[in-house]
């Protein structure tokens, strides 16, 4: 698929789904919150680990949440004092996009209760997160998170984008079959293997906002902004009608 195909899907949004950590914010969720913990370093690690292959989504999710064993007391102060920074021009985006009607999911292998925050910012409805959900005990010490969340697993944001694909009837296009066309976002973490696989890949929000502009209409499509550990990457399909 070339850029100007790429364009000429994203011009017609009916449904986008962003990822969110380095994407609609401009941190790793879990990195600021392991600082936060006093554990960045061990978690860092982990993820240099987990970024070099050969360790599943859950595996270094599990690892790296047991390594920062945050309370929920804990996890409420964290939130309090560091909320996240949205990147720069995602405000303006979302409301482009809410203003011509198309429906806005944040899909995230981070956490909700972080992810809340941002989603306020944007006028995102909670029902629209689709994220990662820690649990605590009676005593609110932590007791790991709920495996029952797809984004908790290798894959599950695609998952995600299938199940919101045949509940609200998002279609792909014709020539461009599931999940063939991506747009990749560099704009906080340029990370190689996603630019060289995207068939669009942008540093600013700006330049998703300026092909939104007039003359063009938009009216039809889905794009998901997949992002795993290893990279963020945006995909794109067609619309309902």
């Amino acid at each position: 698929m070339t850029i100007q195909q790429a364009k000429t899907v994203w011009k017609k949004a009916d449904a986008v789904c962003f990822d969110v950590d380095s994407t609609v914010i401009m941190d790793e969720g879990i990195d600021e919150l392991a600082a936060f913990c006093g554990r960045g370093k061990e978690v860092s690690q982990w993820t240099v680990r987990a970024m070099g292959g050969g360790i599943s989504f859950r595996t270094a999710l599990s690892e790296r949440l047991s390594i920062i064993n945050v309370s929920k007391e804990k996890l409420h102060s964290f939130i309090e004092n560091n909320p996240p920074r949205l990147t720069p021009g995602i405000r303006e985006l979302v409301a482009a996009l809410h203003k011509q009607g198309t429906d806005v999911y944040l899909v995230s292998g981070g956490f909700k209760r972080i992810i809340q925050h941002p989603a306020e910012q944007l006028q995102i409805p909670a029902e629209n997160i689709f994220a990662n959900r820690l649990l605590f005990d009676d005593e609110g010490c932590f007791a790991g998170f709920d495996k029952s969340e797809p984004t908790s697993e290798s894959g599950g944001k695609t998952r995600v984008v299938k199940h919101l694909k045949t509940k609200f009837g998002y279609k792909n296009e014709e020539q461009y079959c599931f999940p063939d066309m991506f747009i990749g976002f560099g704009g906080n973490v340029i990370r190689e293997k996603v630019k060289s696989q995207a068939p669009w890949f942008v540093t600013s929000f700006q330049e998703l906002l300026q092909e939104l502009q007039p003359p063009h209409s938009v009216n039809g499509l889905e794009c998901h902004f997949n992002g795993e550990v290893n990279g963020t990457e945006n995909h794109v399909f067609e619309n309902r009608n």
